[in-house]
């Protein structure tokens, strides 16, 4: 039986060997080598076997184009996480969670990449400086949620993944373990009894996949989700909107149902990011907002992620909805529901204002009665009108 680092082996890593699979006509081969120059090509064959036809789903995420060498306004790091980088491969941005890069390289590499600028490249995500991220998380104890990532957490060996894992199990504050992989879908293979039975000694640890069409749910696929939910891992997926690829309220409405089956839970879809070589996979927001439009109330709750721009400048992920609540009031939300109909909502009448206190008996022996259409005389020595409760009033 081929283990998984043979068949990583027969993946395509250079434009002669495009050209070779899928002819001269189909790649432009200086354009093709300037996007490798800047940006790793890797395709398995288990992605080999998606790739239909030039620019279908699979191609477009996978194999290089000359969009790529025009960038407009990209950004090279768009989310400024070198800026929330306290220490060598740790971003600290949210309160209680960290961001912890532990693996440069990914079974294959998506031409939509965040982190384009450093994956594929090992001195920018350097295997031997674990040591300060370790201390850095022991010594933050406000830390209970821990993500590894890369480059490809899945991508090290048993034994490196078991050294993280127990590494951080150590650490008494750190609660959960998060593992982002796209493994399931580019090299199956790599989700062995063996891996599995690893993160299981650590749970619990959380499994993120990401899947951006319905077809990357091949066999091999299914099968590696189902070993890595029986491992007791809990699985969720990151979906990333991408032009030409998934922008399609069917065709995502069948990958988040057929990701439910599989026991993952869509978790987010993000709108593309502002990165530079990745601006022709984006969509406009509308778009976004129509899909989850097309999800919410037409289909089980379980399958509708949140759908987030992960803010540029390190804003982190921010959710947006389609439009639902059309107006709020003093007494009701006027709502529109999944098919268009408004409904109201009535709220709560506000809790009494409690009733004033009575002023002092002294003062009401001493307030004389007098009919309304005489002036009130003050006497000398009695006290003024400001003594009684702002708001008491006398005799009803």
């Amino acid at each position: 039986m081929t283990n998984w680092q043979e068949r990583l082996r027969e993946s395509i890593t250079t434009v002669d060997e495009l050209v070779k699979r899928f002819g001269i006509e189909h790649i432009d081969r200086a354009a093709a080598q300037q996007a490798i120059d800047r940006f790793n090509l890797r395709l398995t064959p288990d992605v080999l076997q998606l790739v239909q036809k030039p620019d279908d789903p699979f191609w477009r995420q996978y194999v290089p184009s000359p969009e790529e060498n025009e960038v407009v306004d990209g950004i090279v790091d768009s989310l400024s996480e070198d800026a929330d980088s306290p220490v060598p491969n740790i971003t600290h941005r949210y309160p209680d969670r960290v961001l912890f890069l532990v693996s440069p390289v990914c079974a294959a590499y998506c031409r939509f990449c965040t982190r384009r600028r450093k994956v594929g490249d090992p001195e920018k995500i350097p295997l031997g400086q674990f040591d300060a991220a370790f201390a850095y998380i022991q010594d933050h104890t406000e830390v209970r949620d821990v993500t590894l990532s890369g480059g490809d957490p899945l991508m090290l060996s048993d034994r490196r993944i078991e050294y993280f894992l127990s590494k951080l199990r150590t650490i008494p504050h750190v609660e959960i373990v998060r593992i982002h992989t796209r493994i399931p879908s580019q090299l199956p293979e790599r989700i062995t009894p063996a891996l599995c039975e690893t993160i299981k000694r650590f749970h619990p640890v959380f499994v993120n996949v990401h899947f951006n069409h319905p077809d990357e749910l091949t066999s091999g696929a299914r099968a590696a989700l189902a070993m890595l939910a029986d491992a007791g891992c809990p699985l969720g997926s990151q979906t990333v909107l991408l032009k030409g690829v998934n922008d399609d309220p069917a065709i995502m409405k069948r990958l988040m149902q057929e990701l439910l089956k599989c026991r993952v839970r869509p978790y987010y879809l993000y709108q593309a990011d502002l990165v530079a070589g990745a601006e022709h996979f984006r969509t406009s927001v509308a778009k976004g907002l129509e899909i989850i439009k097309a999800l919410r109330g037409w289909t089980s709750g379980l399958a509708v992620p949140h759908f987030v721009i992960d803010a540029p400048g390190g804003g982190g992920k921010i959710p947006l909805l389609p439009d639902y609540v059309q107006a709020i009031t003093d007494h009701e939300v006027v709502l529109r529901n999944y098919a268009g109909k408004t409904y109201r909502y009535v709220l709560p009448a506000p809790d009494e204002a409690p009733a004033p206190a009575p002023p002092p008996p002294a003062t009401l022996n001493r307030v004389p009665r007098r009919p309304a259409s005489r002036p009130l005389r003050k006497k000398q020595g009695e006290p003024r009108a400001a003594a009684h409760p702002v708001g008491a009033r006398q005799g009803g």
